[in-house]
């Protein structure tokens, strides 16, 4: 695969064998984005689990301290008092029936869908749309909840939610090039914690298997982080 001039430049400064600390991760991925955009930081920890089993599946939610850089359009459906309480927490899109029709019929555009428990019924009906796009509300992610005001400003302050995918790796996005180093290592260290926070009793052996972080556009830093 034919690389880029500027991820080539970025890659000579990369020690290839050597394991950086978090610090310097974060050091080396300002200092080698290259991009004319303001490039996502995204980290990705290899875990030693086995996701196939329900015992060991990681999964959960983490508010970065410094944001995520990005401005996060926020779904709401619900009704009555709920939906009014919505609108007045921020929200960018409220309704119900009408919404959800709007997806039945491909309707995407927003990026975090936080609901009321008795809507879910109505909405299992786009589990099939919002399912692989990573969009179906989850009480376990906090977007099914009668604390809609809560639930809004958590999204809008930076909430981030992570989990497991087939391959045993979770990815998350920490921030924006912009942020600096030390805003990054704020948010590396948030979600780093979560994760080991949440190792399952039935993990065996090593649990960090590996973690690095990537820009958007450049190479990826192995770095080690202690448990």
């Amino acid at each position: 695969m034919k690389r880029s001039k500027n991820y080539n430049e970025s890659l000579q400064l990369i020690e290839k064998t050597k394991l950086y600390t978090a610090k310097e991760a974060m050091d080396l991925i300002v200092k080698t984005s290259k991009a004319k955009f303001d490039e996502t930081v995204e980290l990705h920890v290899r875990l030693g689990v086995d996701g196939r089993n329900a015992d060991q599946q990681v999964r959960g939610v983490v508010v970065l301290p410094e944001g995520t850089g990005k401005t996060v359009k926020v779904l709401v459906i619900a009704k009555g008092d709920k939906a009014e309480e919505a609108r007045k927490a921020g929200a960018d899109i409220v309704g119900d029936d009408d919404i959800i029709a709007k997806i039945m019929g491909g309707w995407l555009d927003f990026d975090v869908c936080i609901t009321t428990p008795d809507m879910m019924g109505a909405i299992g009906r786009c589990a099939r749309i919002l399912g692989p796009k990573g969009l179906m509300p989850n009480p376990k992610s906090g977007t099914v909840t009668m604390d809609v005001t809560k639930a809004i400003n958590d999204v809008k302050a930076g909430k981030v939610e992570y989990r497991l995918d087939k391959q045993n790796i979770v990815h998350v996005r920490i921030g924006k090039v912009s942020f600096g180093a030390d805003r990054l290592y704020t948010n590396l260290s948030t979600v780093m914690d979560a994760i080991i926070k949440a190792k399952p009793a039935a993990a065996k052996g090593t649990y960090l298997k590996s973690t690095y972080v990537a820009t958007t556009m450049g190479p990826s830093v192995k770095f080690t982080y202690s448990e």
